[in-house]
């Protein structure tokens, strides 16, 4: 535990962080899968509007270096690539 009032401060402020990242990282997620899902179901239209709130989701998690900016690149190429071989 803490002793000081500043190693108190800081605690919480590591714990509202915590929840804030731990919130933004399921939503990142969820977004991901709901996109999988429509890729798999071949409903590409939607398909493509959910591929642009993910890249929004990613930008702004690299941004917030939640994940890495190069993570966030590889996972949208990889998305894009997954979308256009389905088209194909």
């Amino acid at each position: 535990m803490p002793i000081t009032k500043s190693a108190h401060k800081a605690l919480r402020k590591s714990k509202r962080f915590y929840a804030v990242n731990q919130k933004k990282k399921t939503e990142l997620k969820t977004a991901l899968k709901s996109f999988q899902k429509l890729v798999e179901q071949n409903k590409l239209k939607d398909a493509k509007a959910q591929l642009k709130i993910v890249y929004q989701r990613l930008d702004k998690a690299a941004k917030t270096n939640l994940i890495k900016k190069n993570k966030a690149s590889r996972l949208k190429s990889r998305l894009t690539a997954q979308l256009n071989k389905k088209s194909k």
